[in-house]
């Protein structure tokens, strides 16, 4: 058979596959392309719509701005991913290429990656259960990992915190096991006040119920007060000294200022009804919510 038939047979071959692929193979292609490019549109149209939610004043004070955009990209990422990856192995289908082999690939470079980023791995579930959850927020003051502070940024890597130093600490998230959230909702701020044993009890719970519903009726304060304040009785009688508890529940981040304030007009009254103190003064720091302070 000389080279010329050859070529002619080869070039018959190229035009026969050629029209077996515009008939059969080319308009599935063409649907695999148009459907991943409408799918990929969509889940992209979905998640900025329910970003842009976010925006709305409304729908912030309820829901964690945060947790909404990153769950947001988590979904618009992966689920582009599954779609792109979908699309090519039907894609492969149609060139007769087999996908076997490339899944077994697939699955042993994702168990190699496993092994070589756990520490990664768990820092990703860690994080994103904690958004999912809703364990603590952007300007939450929190303690986590034996570290407290402020809440300056949080990823599904790690956290942010600014403690009351200044220092910024940033904690992975597979180490945070136990997460004390100290503003979540609201905090109380716990006065322990110490006073002379000679003092009538009635008479100086009566004065400290009144130093909290004047500060609960204050106009500058009253706003972040948000139960009536309470002086349940004595707490402790030790020799010459009687302490007697106050409890103020306040909105998160206010506690220090009430509790100055606090302080500072009980001073003021113990001063102006004759009510001696205790012969020294001791101060509380709890590992809670409250701010306690004797004086």
């Amino acid at each position: 058979m000389s080279s010329v038939s050859k070529w002619k047979e080869l070039f018959q071959a190229w035009n026969q596959d050629t029209l077996s692929f515009v008939r059969n193979a080319l308009p599935k292609l063409l649907v695999i392309l148009i459907a991943t490019i409408v799918l990929v549109r969509l889940l992209r149209l979905i998640t900025a719509k329910v970003a842009n939610l976010t925006h709305q004043e409304r729908l912030s004070t309820r829901v964690r701005v945060q947790q909404v955009r990153t769950l947001v990209s988590i979904v618009n990422g992966v689920g582009t991913a599954v779609i792109l990856f979908v699309a090519l192995l039907e894609i492969l289908k149609l060139f007769n290429i087999s996908i076997e082999p490339l899944l077994a690939s697939a699955g042993i470079v994702g168990l190699a990656v496993g092994f070589g980023a756990q520490t990664l791995v768990k820092d990703v579930i860690t994080g994103f259960f904690i958004l999912l959850e809703n364990q603590y927020d952007l300007g939450d003051t929190i303690k986590i990992a034996g570290v407290s502070g402020n809440v300056e940024a949080m990823s599904l890597r790690r956290t942010l915190l600014r403690d009351a130093n200044g220092t910024v600490h940033s904690v992975p998230n597979s180490e945070i096991k136990i997460v004390s959230n100290l503003t979540r909702d609201w905090s109380q701020v716990s006065l322990t006040i110490a006073v002379d044993y000679s003092e009538p009890s009635d008479r100086v719970i009566k004065l400290l119920q009144e130093v909290g519903d004047e500060l609960r009726n204050d106009p500058e304060f009253g706003g972040t007060i948000v139960a009536e304040p309470e002086v349940p009785g004595i707490e402790r009688v030790q020799g010459r000294e009687v302490d007697y508890l106050m409890l103020t529940k306040v909105r998160p981040g206010n506690q220090h200022a009430v509790s100055r304030e606090l302080r500072r007009r009980i001073k003021e009254c113990f001063d102006k009804n004759k009510i001696k103190p205790s012969g020294r003064s001791r101060i509380y720091i709890p590992d809670n919510t409250s701010s306690t302070t004797g004086s």
